[in-house]
């Protein structure tokens, strides 16, 4: 499809979506008919519906968009995060009859469709997003074919709920994939995929890191056999209580003195593995503009967040671990959820992680830092938030930023040319 032709989906076949409390709201089809069973969330992201979409971090998700004109953008073979889409289902409002955009080689309809994603359209949104904050994130149920809501309820009761749940067997690689450092190599990281996205070892591989990304089943030996300069758990999908073996792994990666970076379910496991506790979010934070601030240097970072679990940790103390001195180092600022951990040992810094996406695919790049970060820590020397916090004492200007892409490259802002897709789920 050119993004000048029309999109093909069917307004007159009529679908309902049915939450787990009851209420139900009634729309058209949009994607492939059918069923489809999952727990319902709300995206807040105006942009980055492909991005969303295929994030591992989705699986067993129905993603509602905020955002009430979706499609517009079409669907291109450059922005996937991984091989496939992994959301249960999509719901949308107003989506676009007419992709426009020079990348797009078929509608969103379409790709739905082609992979077999029931979704629903012409549904009152913003009212089922209300619904949602007041009531909490909550099983639903979306049907072309059982058109009765109370039939439809019956079937959404029998679904398993998020909390308890392992997926991250379903996402992971099966086997090791390397994604080669651009330019001189200067670092080998051992990834472990617990649903990584496709730009997480891209931003590594810019920064002249190889990156073994390792299946969630690994070992520590697993790990030592890269020989890597640090290790790094990714985002993924489910309940953090459930992964007892990544934890098991984690505090063998700790023992072993090795360089940690962690992102989301990676900060969520971290916190695991230093002894703190995590518990399920009301509705979660999922979007593109969640308000964080480093508490070290009171900076504020817009974010890119999909989470629905959190870490259970003391804001205004630091904890002694087993592994060295643990803090919170960034919280959200709407509901001071933990967004981050710091830990160090005889004042290094040794470990660190954050509950929400500096690789921003999609999203702003205000986080992006901290894949320099973890370079300078595997080097041993300052990171550079503390260089960051010296200069403020100090009072001297940042460092500049790194200049964005050039415009008509096709690359997102500050991306050099590395596939996105440079590793991908092959479930």
């Amino acid at each position: 499809m050119t993004s000048t032709q029309s999109v093909s989906f069917d307004q007159t076949i009529p679908a309902i979506l049915v939450l787990e409390d009851g209420r139900h709201f009634r729309g058209t089809s949009f994607g492939a008919t059918g069923e489809t069973f999952g727990e319902a969330v709300f995206s807040t992201g105006m942009s980055g519906y492909q991005e969303t979409l295929t994030d591992p971090s989705y699986h067993r998700q129905v993603v509602i968009a905020t955002a009430p004109h979706i499609g517009n953008t079409g669907w291109n073979d450059e922005d996937d995060e991984s091989s496939r889409i992994w959301v249960a289902g999509y719901v949308v409002r107003d989506p676009a009859r007419i992709p426009s955009n020079w990348r797009s080689v078929r509608s969103l309809d379409d790709e739905l469709r082609s992979q077999g994603i029931v979704g629903i359209s012409e549904v009152d949104t913003r009212a089922l997003t209300r619904h949602l904050r007041e009531r909490g994130a909550m099983r639903v149920g979306i049907s072309t074919e059982t058109l009765d809501p109370q039939a439809l309820l019956a079937k959404v009761l029998e679904q398993p709920g998020m909390e308890g749940a392992n997926l991250v067997d379903d996402v992971t690689v099966p086997e090791t994939k390397v994604v080669a450092a651009i330019g001189e190599k200067k670092f080998t990281v051992a990834a472990i995929d617990l649903g990584i996205k496709a730009m997480t070892p891209a931003q590594m591989a810019r920064r002249g890191i190889e990156v073994h990304v390792l299946p969630a089943t690994a070992t520590l030996d697993d790990v030592k056999a890269v020989n890597p300069d640090g290790v790094f758990f990714s985002n993924g999908p489910g309940d953090p209580a459930t992964a007892d073996a990544q934890v098991g792994l984690l505090q063998g990666v700790l023992d072993a003195g090795l360089p940690y970076f962690g992102i989301c379910f990676g900060n969520q496991l971290f916190g695991r593995a230093l002894g703190f506790g995590t518990y399920k979010l009301k509705y979660g934070h999922r979007g593109i503009n969640q308000p964080v601030m480093d508490r070290t240097t009171r900076k504020v970072e817009i974010t890119a967040h999909n989470h629905g679990f959190a870490v259970d940790a003391p804001l205004d103390r630091a904890t002694e671990t087993p592994y060295g001195n643990a803090t919170v180092s960034h919280v959200c600022l709407n509901d001071d959820v933990v967004e981050g951990l710091e830990l160090h040992r005889d004042d290094q810094l040794v470990g660190f992680s954050v509950q929400y996406h500096p690789e921003a695919a999609a999203g702003p790049h205000d986080a992006d830092y901290l894949f320099d970060r973890f370079v300078q820590m595997m080097q041993g020397g300052t990171t550079p938030r503390e260089a960051t916090l010296e200069r403020s004492i100090k009072h001297e200007p940042p460092a500049p930023s790194r200049a964005p892409a050039s415009a008509g490259s096709g690359l997102r802002s500050g991306e050099d040319e590395v596939s996105t897709t440079a590793i991908t789920q092959e479930n």
